[in-house]
C-alpha cells in the first residue's frame, strides 16, 4: 500500500521504552489465554504493564509490574511503582497450620493499566485465592490495585472475591481482564469468567472503592457497586466483559459502559451498551459470522464530529472467500455512527483487512484529531499483520460519515527477525500530547521484543494557493515578446501564483517548494509547446518563505508558445499545473518535528491556456468529414494471399478545421498491411503507419494538421488477405476519420466487407509414353506359351496428373480410369501395374496371370512426348491425331481403378502411371488398320477442409491414346550389300566424268599473279638494269 510519506501525522519513534533488564522478558504482554495484549497508558509520563516481570515479594514468582516512565525525548529509563507492599501472599491459621490464601505467582499483574487524572489502575487478571476451607482449591478471581492523588495511596479492588465461589459463580471471573476509566473518574471492570463464564462487568466510583479497603479483609463490599447478574444457562461460555469501553449513548449526562461478548449469540458474538446509571441494557450488536470473535475490541469516540460517540467493534478472525474461492482469516472492524434518534443495529461501515493472518481489529484506540481537520481519528492493529508478520497499525482519520476507508498512515515494526512474533501493535493508546506540542500522541505496544513506542503527533500547516493566467490564449499572429539571446518576437501571456499558510505550534517562518509545470499532460520526450520565457524551459522550482498566518505572496512571470512548426497539436489546451509542498531542508520546530501539510490540503493546482485558431470568435472549429471507401475485390478466397486494393475519398465538408486528421483503419486479423498505392490520388505520398493498439491492429494515415474546410483527398492502402479461416463468412475494414476537435470530431464509420468462399479449379495432363506402338505384321508367328510380359506384346505406359490450380486446399479426392480390356472378345490390353500414392481398387486383377514382369518396366528411358497439347476447356489431350479407329472402354469389359487420394494444397498434385501391354495377337487380323488404344482418366473433388463449401465440387477428365502400327515384311530384312556397292561406284563414277569436263574446260589452269614477260622485266632490281 502506497502512502504519501510528507502527509504522515505522526513521526517515526525517538522513543522507545524497554523492559528493566532485572525483569524477564516480556513488558507490556498480555494474557496467553486469549491473546489480548498489555494496556499502555498516557500520562504526561508513560505508564507501561509488564505481566511476567520479577518482583521483590518473596516466593512469588513472575508477578508483574507497572513501569513509570517520564517522559524525555531520547530517554527510555523506566522505573517499576509499588502498588502491592505486601510481603507475598496472605495466609491463615487453619487447624493450627498457616495456610496460604492469595497465589500471586504469575498472577500477570500490569495486563491492564488505566488512569484518569491522577488516579491509575493496574490489573492482575489471573490472581486467584483459596476458596474452600476444609478442601484447599484456587481460583482464579483477578484483581486490581487502584492508586490515587498521584502514587500517595494504594487500595485494593478485587469485587469478585467474594463468597459467590466457584465456577457456578464467580469464582473464575478474572476481574480486570479488561478495564476503563469514565470521564467522572468511575472505574469499569470486565470479567469474562464468571457464571461458567458467561461473564460480567463491575463498576464503582474511586470513592467507594476507598472507603470499603481494609487490608485485614479479603471480602469486601463496595458501596454502590453495579454488577451484571448470572444470565439463563444458554449464556454459559459468552465470555461477557472481553474487552470494555465507555461512552454517552443513552441522552443523558452519564457516560454509559460497552462490554464486548464474543462466543456470545452461538459464537456469532455481539457487544451490549449498558446504562451506566443502572447497567441496564440499551443496544445490542452481533456479528455477521461465527467464530470471528466479533467484540474482541471495543472503542468510543466521536468520529464524524457531530458531538455524539460513535462505536466501533473488532473482529480480528473474520474470513473472507478470495477471487480464487479461498477462504481466509482477515479481520474487520465495524463502525456504527450513533444518529440523534439514537443506534442502528447495522453497521454505518466496515473496514476490512487485507493480509491472510494479520488479526486486523486485535486493537482499536482513539487518537484524537491528528490532523486538526475536525474529527477524531483512530488507530487499528493488526499484530500479526507485515512482511515477516511483525504487526502494523493503521492510521484512519474521521471524516463526515465515519472514516476514510483508507488509512492516512501505516505504521510497522522494525526489528531483527526472531523466531516468535514481535507483536507490535497487539496494545495502542493515544488521545493524550506527550510532548506538549498541542498535538495528540500514540504509544505502541510490543511485547513479543519487550518494547513500547512512541509515535508524536506532528504540527499541521494548512496552506492555500491561487493560479492564474492572463489572457488565457496564445495568439500566434501577436508576438509580443523576444527571447533572449536569439531575438526572436514569440507570442506570450502572462501567468501568477499566490500562496499563504498557517498553522498552530508551527515556527513563525515556513518554508516552501513551489514547482510549476508547462504542458504539463505532454508525456516525456513529448514537445511541449509553452516555455518560461526567461529560462526557456517547461519547468521552473521556486523556494518561498512565508510568514505564519500572514496574507499571501505572490509571484509573476511571463510564459511563451513555440514556433507552430515544432509541434501538431494546436488544438488541446496547454495544462499549467503548480504544485506546492513545505521545504524539507526547513528546520525542525522546537519538538524536534517537522511540520507536515494538512493531508486535505490542495497542494496541486492546474489552469488552462488555448492556441488561438482562425475559427470564429469562440475559437471552435466545427468540421463536417465525409468518408467514401471503394475495393477492386469484393470476395477473398480461402487458401490465398488474396491481394487486395481498397481506395478512399476523405472530404471535410464543415466550416472549420479539422485538427491533426487521421484517417483509421482497422485491419481484421486476417489481414496483413503492404503500403500505400503510390500514384494514386491526391495523397500518393501520404504519410501512413502501422500500429497495435490493444491488441487491434490499426494503419493510420495522416490527412493534415488541419485538414481545412472544403478538402477532399483521394487516396488507397494495399493489403493482402492470407489468414482466412472457415469460421468466418465475412471479414471487414473499418474505415474512419478521426480528429482532436471537440465537435464533430469523427465521421462515422464506413464498413468495407469482404465476402469469404472457397473455390477450386483442377487442371489435367496426361501422356503416352511411347505415343505410338508397332505391331508385329501378317507374318509374325506367337510363342507357344506366355511367360514373360514381352511375350504379350509392346508395352505402354499412361501418366495423368491432376494438379489443383486452387486457391483453396481439398481433404478428399477420387481418380477413376477406365481402359479397353477386350473388345469383340478378344483381348486388348494386359494391365502389369500401377503407381500412385493412394488406396485403390480395381475392377479386375492387376497381371493375373502373374507373368515375369520387366525391371524398370519399360518402355525405358522416361521421355516427355511432344504431342501433348492444351484442350479447350482447360483439359490436356495426348493422341498421335489422323483418322484412325479408337478402342475405348465399353461396356463389355472394362479395366477400372478408383483411387481415393489424400489432401491437395494449391498447387500441389496427385499422379497415377499406368502400365501395360498391347495384345499383339489380337491385332493380326487388322493390319494395316490405322487404330489407338483411348484410357480415360476422371478426377472428383470429394471434400474440403472447410465449413464454408465451395459453390460446386469440381472434376476434371482427362483421356490419353496410343497408336497402334504395324512392321512392312521387306523392311524387315533391311537394303541388299549389292545395292549398296552399286551406288557407290556409280557416284565414283559420276565424279570422275565432271573432273575431267572442267579440266578441258581450264577450270584448273591457274592465272600467275604477274603479268607478261615485259612487266615480269620491269620488276628486275635498278643495279642489274644498269649493269
Amino acid at each position: 500500500m502506497a502512502l504519501n510519506k510528507s502527509s504522515d501525522s505522526l513521526d517515526p519513534p525517538q522513543s522507545r521504552f524497554v523492559s528493566n533488564p532485572s525483569c524477564p522478558p516480556h513488558p507490556g504482554s498480555s494474557r496467553p489465554v486469549e491473546g489480548e495484549g498489555a494496556k499502555l497508558l498516557l500520562f504526561v509520563s508513560v505508564l507501561v504493564g509488564a505481566p511476567k516481570a520479577r518482583t521483590n515479594q518473596p516466593d512469588v514468582v513472575e508477578g508483574g509490574a507497572v513501569y513509570y516512565c517520564p517522559w524525555n525525548l531520547g530517554s527510555n529509563s523506566c522505573t517499576p511503582i509499588e502498588f502491592d507492599s505486601s510481603k507475598g501472599s496472605r495466609t491463615e491459621d487453619f487447624n493450627g497450620t498457616m495456610e496460604q490464601m492469595e497465589f500471586k505467582s504469575l498472577q500477570w499483574f500490569g495486563a491492564t493499566v488505566r488512569s484518569h487524572g491522577s488516579s491509575i489502575l493496574a490489573c492482575a487478571p489471573l490472581y486467584s485465592w483459596r476458596t474452600n476451607k476444609d478442601e484447599p482449591q484456587r481460583e482464579v478471581v483477578g484483581t486490581c490495585y487502584l492508586s490515587v492523588n498521584n502514587f500517595t495511596k494504594f487500595v485494593e479492588y478485587a469485587p469478585c472475591r467474594s463468597d459467590l465461589n466457584s465456577a457456578r459463580g464467580q469464582g473464575y471471573c478474572q476481574s480486570g481482564f479488561s478495564a476503563e476509566f469514565t470521564k467522572s473518574g468511575r472505574v469499569l471492570l470486565g470479567g469474562p469468567g464468571s457464571y461458567f463464564w458467561q461473564g460480567q462487568v463491575l463498576s464503582a466510583t474511586q470513592d467507594a472503592i476507598e472507603e470499603s479497603y481494609y487490608p485485614e479483609y479479603l471480602i469486601l463490599v463496595v458501596k454502590g457497586q453495579l454488577e451484571t447478574r448470572q444470565a439463563h444457562i444458554n449464556a454459559d461460555d459468552s465470555y461477557l466483559g472481553y474487552s470494555v469501553a465507555v461512552g454517552e449513548f443513552s441522552g443523558d449526562s452519564t457516560e454509559d459502559f460497552v462490554a464486548g461478548v464474543p462466543k456470545g449469540n452461538l459464537t456469532y458474538g455481539y457487544v451490549t451498551v449498558l446504562n451506566g446509571s443502572d447497567i441496564r441494557p440499551l443496544y445490542n450488536f452481533s456479528g455477521e459470522q461465527m467464530a470471528s470473535y466479533f467484540g474482541y475490541a471495543v472503542a468510543a469516540t466521536d468520529l464524524n464530529s457531530d458531538g455524539l460517540d460513535d462505536l466501533l467493534i473488532g473482529a480480528p478472525l473474520f474470513m473472507e472467500k478470495t477471487e480464487d474461492g479461498r477462504v481466509q482469516e482477515v479481520g474487520r472492524v465495524y463502525i456504527y455512527l450513533q444518529q440523534l434518534y439514537g443506534m442502528e443495529s447495522s453497521p454505518s461501515a466496515i473496514l476490512t483487512g487485507h493480509q491472510e493472518f494479520g488479526r486486523f481489529g486485535s486493537a482499536i484506540a482513539p487518537l484524537g484529531d491528528l490532523n486538526q481537520d475536525g474529527y477524531n481519528d483512530v488507530a487499528i492493529g493488526a499484530p500479526f499483520g507485515g512482511k515477516a508478520q511483525q504487526g502494523v497499525v493503521y492510521v484512519y482519520n474521521g471524516r463526515h460519515d465515519g472514516l476514510h476507508p483508507k488509512p492516512s498512515q501505516v505504521l510497522q515494526g522494525h526489528w531483527p527477525a526472531s523466531q516468535s512474533p514481535d507483536f507490535f501493535g497487539f496494545a495502542l493508546r493515544g488521545a493524550k500530547d506527550l510532548d506538549g506540542n498541542g498535538y495528540p500522541d500514540l504509544i505502541v505496544g510490543a511485547f513479543g521484543v519487550d518494547t513500547a513506542m512512541v509515535y508524536r503527533g506532528r504540527p499541521i500547516v494548512h496552506a492555500s494557493a491561487t493560479l492564474s493566467i492572463f489572457p488565457t490564449m496564445f495568439n500566434p499572429e501577436e508576438r509580443a515578446c523576444i527571447l533572449e539571446g536569439t531575438g526572436t518576437p514569440v507570442a506570450c501571456i502572462n501567468l501568477s501564483f499566490c500562496l499563504n499558510a498557517s498553522g498552530k505550534h508551527v515556527p513563525d517562518s515556513i518554508g516552501f517548494t513551489v514547482e510549476l509545470h508547462l504542458d504539463r499532460l505532454k508525456h516525456k520526450g513529448a514537445v511541449k509547446r509553452a516555455l518560461f520565457l526567461r529560462s526557456q524551459e517547461p519547468h521552473l522550482v521556486q523556494t518561498l518563505q512565508l510568514r505564519n498566518g500572514a496574507s499571501s505572496e505572490c509571484r509573476e512571470m511571463k510564459i511563451y508558445l513555440r514556433g507552430e512548426s515544432e509541434f501538431r497539436d494546436k488544438l488541446s489546451p496547454i495544462h499549467l499545473s503548480l504544485n506546492f509542498s513545505l521545504d524539507p531542508e526547513a528546520p525542525s520546530d522546537s519538538h524536534g518535528l517537522q511540520p507536515i501539510l494538512n493531508y486535505l490540503t490542495r497542494n496541486h493546482i492546474e489552469q488552462k491556456a488555448q492556441i488561438q485558431l482562425d475559427c470564429g470568435e469562440d475559437n471552435v472549429c466545427v468540421p463536417d468529414l465525409q468518408l467514401e471507401v471503394l475495393g477492386d475485390h469484393s470476395v477473398v478466397y480461402l487458401g490465398d494471399k488474396n491481394a487486395l486494393n481498397l481506395s478512399f475519398h476523405a472530404q471535410n465538408r464543415g466550416e472549420g478545421g479539422a485538427y491533426e486528421a487521421e484517417l483509421h483503419v482497422i485491419i481484421p486479423p486476417e489481414a496483413d498491411y503492404i503500403g500505400v498505392l503510390r500514384n494514386h490520388g491526391n495523397l500518393s505520398g501520404q504519410s501512413c503507419n502501422y500500429d497495435t493498439v490493444n491488441e487491434t491492429n490499426m494503419v493510420i494515415c495522416d490527412l493534415g494538421n488541419p485538414m481545412k474546410a472544403g478538402i477532399s483527398l483521394w487516396g488507397g492502402l494495399r493489403f493482402t488477405v492470407p489468414r482466412l479461416v472457415d469460421a468466418k463468412k465475412s471479414i471487414q475494414f473499418d474505415f474512419q476519420i478521426h480528429s482532436k476537435n471537440a465537435n464533430n470530431s469523427h465521421s462515422e464509420v464506413v464498413f468495407f466487407p469482404l465476402r469469404v468462399e472457397a473455390a477450386l479449379r483442377i487442371s489435367a495432363h496426361g501422356a503416352s509414353m511411347p505415343d505410338a506402338v508397332s505391331l508385329p505384321g501378317s507374318g509374325w508367328v506367337p510363342g507357344r506359351s506366355v511367360q514373360r510380359e514381352q511375350d504379350v506384346g509392346p508395352g505402354v505406359c499412361h501418366v495423368y496428373e491432376f494438379v489443383n490450380e486452387g486457391p483453396s486446399a481439398i481433404s478428399e479426392g477420387i481418380l477413376d480410369i477406365s481402359c479397353p480390356l477386350r473388345m469383340q472378345g478378344r483381348a486388348v490390353m494386359y494391365v502389369t501395374r500401377y503407381m500412385i500414392a493412394a488406396n485403390c481398387t480395381s475392377s479386375h486383377p492387376v497381371n493375373p496371370s502373374r507373368l515375369q514382369l520387366e525391371q524398370p518396366p519399360t518402355p525405358f528411358p522416361w521421355q516427355e512426348p511432344h504431342y501433348v497439347q492444351k484442350q479447350d476447356g482447360g483439359g490436356w489431350s495426348s493422341g498421335s491425331g489422323g483418322n484412325s479407329f479408337s478402342l475405348k472402354c465399353t461396356e463389355e469389359e472394362c479395366f477400372q481403378l478408383r483411387c481415393h487420394t489424400g489432401a491437395l494444397q494449391r498447387q500441389e498434385s496427385v499422379s497415377l502411371r499406368l502400365y501395360f501391354r498391347i495384345w499383339s495377337k489380337s491385332f493380326q487380323q487388322k493390319e494395316n488398320n490405322p487404330q489407338s488404344v483411348q484410357c480415360e482418366a476422371v478426377y472428383h473433388v470429394q471434400k474440403v477442409p472447410y465449413k464454408i463449401q465451395p459453390l460446386e465440387h469440381t472434376s476434371a477428365h482427362h483421356k490419353v491414346s496410343t497408336s497402334l502400327h504395324w512392321a512392312k515384311a521387306e523392311t524387315s530384312q533391311g537394303v541388299p550389300l549389292w545395292i549398296i556397292i552399286l551406288a557407290i561406284l556409280i557416284g565414283l563414277l559420276l565424279l570422275a566424268l565432271l573432273i575431267y569436263v572442267l579440266y578441258k574446260l581450264g577450270f584448273f589452269k591457274r592465272s600467275l599473279p604477274y603479268g607478261t614477260a615485259m612487266e615480269k622485266a620491269q620488276l628486275k632490281p635498278q643495279a642489274a638494269s644498269e649493269a
